[in-house]
């Protein structure tokens, strides 16, 4: 276990001791770096994470009642920090550097692999983490930690704020995850390569990502010549041992407080910004070091802030810390704008211009999907209306896969599919669940509220990300299906991760977009959390069903997409449906392969 300060240096820093609080960072600054490093990938924002965490310890230290849990603490706003630069990733992807414009010798694998010096197994498990989703990145963060010795699982479970059974559901799924990614490298790196494995993957643009990942690996079970890439698996545990903490860039290092900045950080950190120890901790001439670390990691004199009487902070040489230095690997800086007004350049860590960001081709969307049946043409379909995932009420997509690039998403219908089998099918389709459809409704899957919550830890137990049933209507109203079934899952300790819902309108005509959008609005400012729209679209079902016409919908959807493209909170979404054939002519988007309804170009533009 790498060297990390006593609860006695934690007292002192927090009392506001300048040696204290630098070796106090010092000591911890490889654990948060392992860990924002592991979960983010190597992403440009790697620095600005660390940065911000270290920061906000400085700036929340006053307030630790328990000294003896600082390393809990520390990991848990770590880890708070990672899930918020992901969110921004998803919320404003167009401000920050896309994964494959990222520098190339900003890489946390090869870094690890290098410094490290992994090979043979080890080096596939280090190479295999490229392929696990962000959830998974972030947990494995944490338990690569736990396996090396230098996290505990009660630090675990604390950090990311879920029961310890949850923990190691989660924990359990993550390593099956792991494993699949270790023979997909496996089956990569082949030599002679498979022929067949060359065809599946003709279409790959080499980039890592659960789509191919799962296709890879289907293959592998299926192929004579790659599925011995699934025998002779070390188990990870014993892979992971001593080789914990990855020694730190040169970012982090050379003489000046770069973990805030640079050495030139005063000014960009002010000091109420950091006069932090508050809450009635004695500081006497309220002096804190705020930054900590690039002396003792580099064995050099760190620069300190000091607070003395004022607000305005004195820059100046610290004492040399007498803690072991770390060592340092180089990292070079990374050419991304700050990804947070928060982060800004400094002199140690020079960032140039970003090069431009190429734009996806218009109406492409990660959150833009379909739901759809059988029918010619599907494959073609789901790939010209530029979806980004689909569905079709069912556990797997065997009876109508689509392109490679395109996500399916499984669901558990209703009551009959809880079983162990459906539950294994839908698990190896992804990671993420769709919960019962309309159980709310006879002729759908028509359950009880008490029901859905009884077979509930089933859904659960598969470790994926769960999407609430389904209801059709009245997911917005207080003592509604939805609403009982909600309260029922926080009152029974189950989790639900986003709300799905389905809409359909009657009025066909400009007010359908409000309408619409005050609905979703509406069952987001209930429940707060992320919502999937797995349904929606125009029809009157008073007597025979009405529609509108092709250019009523082309503007409802118009006018919904955009809507839903702007709210961060809106995942996905998907129209219902994909073909536009026999009884669903008046609806659907496309009437084969290559021919899209009215509806169909709009929605194909939408994105």
């Amino acid at each position: 276990m790498a060297f990390q300060p006593d609860t006695a240096t934690v007292v002192a820093a927090r009392a506001g001791d300048p040696a204290a609080v630098d070796r106090l960072v010092a000591g911890y600054l490889p654990l948060v770096y392992t860990i924002v490093g592991r979960a983010l990938d190597g992403h440009a924002d790697v620095d600005d994470v660390v940065q911000d965490t270290m920061l906000r310890v400085l700036r929340n230290l006053g307030d630790l009642r328990d000294p003896e849990a600082f390393r809990s603490w520390l990991v848990a706003i770590t880890v708070r920090q990672v899930r918020e630069r992901y969110r921004i990733r998803r919320s404003a992807p167009d401000v920050l550097l896309p994964d494959d414009l990222r520098d190339p010798g900003a890489d946390f694998t090869d870094l690890a692999i290098t410094r490290l010096e992994l090979a043979g197994q080890r080096r596939e498990t280090a190479e295999a983490t490229r392929w696990l989703d962000e959830d998974n990145r972030e947990l494995l963060s944490l338990w690569w930690l736990e396996a090396s010795g230098e996290l505990t699982r009660d630090e675990i479970v604390s950090a990311i704020e879920v029961s310890r059974q949850h923990a190691a559901v989660r924990i359990q799924r993550m390593k099956g995850q792991l494993e699949t990614a270790r023979v997909v490298v496996r089956a990569l790196a082949a030599t002679p390569p498979c022929a067949e494995l060359g065809l599946v993957t003709a279409d790959w643009d080499g980039r890592p990502g659960a789509l191919w990942r799962k296709r890879i690996a289907r293959h592998t079970r299926d192929c004579r010549q790659c599925s011995p890439a699934w025998s002779g698996l070390v188990a990870a545990e014993k892979l992971l041992v001593g080789m914990a903490l990855v020694p730190l860039p040169h970012t982090f290092g050379g003489g000046g407080p770069a973990v805030l900045g640079g050495a030139h950080a005063a000014p960009a950190v002010s000091g109420k910004a950091l006069a932090a120890v508050k809450g009635g901790v004695g500081v006497g001439r309220r002096v804190l070091t705020a930054l900590l670390a690039t002396g003792a990691v580099a064995g050099t004199g760190a620069a300190a802030v000091v607070f003395t009487g004022g607000d305005e902070p004195v820059v100046g040489a610290a004492a040399v810390s007498t803690a072991a230095p770390a060592p340092r690997l180089s990292l070079p800086a990374p050419t991304a704008a700050p990804a947070s007004p928060s982060a800004r350049p400094s002199a140690a860590r020079t960032r140039t211009k970003a090069p431009a960001v190429p734009v996806p081709p218009a109406g492409h969307s990660a959150k833009k999907g379909v739901g759809t049946w059988r029918f010619d043409g599907i494959k073609g379909a789901l790939g010209d209306v530029g979806a980004g995932w689909y569905y079709n009420w069912s556990p797997d997509d065997d009876s109508m896969p689509g392109p490679a690039d395109v996500e399916f998403v499984p669901m558990i219908w209703g009551r009959a599919n809880v079983t162990a089998a459906t539950l294994a099918k839908a698990e190896r389709e992804g990671e993420v669940l769709l919960g019962f459809n309309e159980p709310d409704m006879p002729g759908q899957a028509d359950l009880s509220v008490e029901d859905a919550l009884a077979a509930w830890p089933r859904l659960e137990g598969t470790g994926m990300r769960l999407g609430s049933p389904a209801v059709a209507y009245g997911g917005d109203t207080a003592g509604g299906w939805l609403d009982r079934f909600m309260k029922g899952a926080e009152a029974g300790g189950l989790r639900v991760d986003f709300i799905t819902l389905h809409w359909y309108g009657s009025d066909f005509s400009d007010a359908a977009v409000a309408q619409f959008l005050g609905y979703v609005d509406a069952v987001h400012a209930r429940y707060d959390l992320p919502i999937w729209v797995t349904e929606y679209g125009l029809t009157n079902f008073t007597g025979a069903p009405k529609y509108p016409t092709g250019k009523q919908q082309a503007a409802f959807i118009k006018g919904t997409t955009a809507g839903m493209q702007r709210r961060s909170y809106v995942e996905r979404y998907a129209w219902f449906g994909l073909p536009a054939v026999g009884d669903s002519i008046d609806f659907g988007l496309y009437r084969d392969a290559a021919t899209p309804t009215e509806a169909g170009k709009a929605y194909r533009a939408a994105g």
